[in-house]
């Protein structure tokens, strides 16, 4: 199994996000990394390396991203960590995390993980 790391401005969101996940896949490792090193709105390289440090696995991990800066952040830590098995994955966030969580609990291969994501992105949540 993958695991995940949910990187938001905020603390809070990135937690909820973590929680809503876990409910649905109890056995993957999901680690918040939100807000700043202060507890301001804001995002942190120091807490998404220390995250990917506490959630790495061999099957690698899954980088979610809220917007804008979190997505820069995250993707200098993995640039620092060439030698990691480590993908950022453009999707919606909460639908997106819980989806991985699920798939990743299914056994999908971090490599096959962008493709299912598509589904995150076309889920509607009322009828159009």
């Amino acid at each position: 199994m993958f695991s995940i790391i949910v990187v938001s401005h905020s603390k809070k969101l990135a937690e909820g996000v973590a929680e809503v996940a876990k409910m649905m896949a109890r056995d993957v490792t999901i680690v918040a990394a939100g807000g700043t090193d202060d507890g301001t709105l804001g995002t942190s390289y120091e807490k998404i390396a220390a995250a990917i440090e506490d959630a790495y696995a061999d099957d690698g991990v899954a980088l979610f991203m809220d917007m804008g800066s979190a997505v820069m952040t995250a993707e200098m830590v993995v640039e620092s960590m060439p030698d990691r098995r480590l993908k950022l994955i453009d999707a919606p966030l909460v639908e997106g995390v819980v989806l991985a969580a699920v798939e990743s609990a299914a056994g999908t291969a971090l490599e096959d993980l962008a493709e299912k994501m598509q589904q995150a992105r076309d889920m509607h949540k009322i009828e159009i």
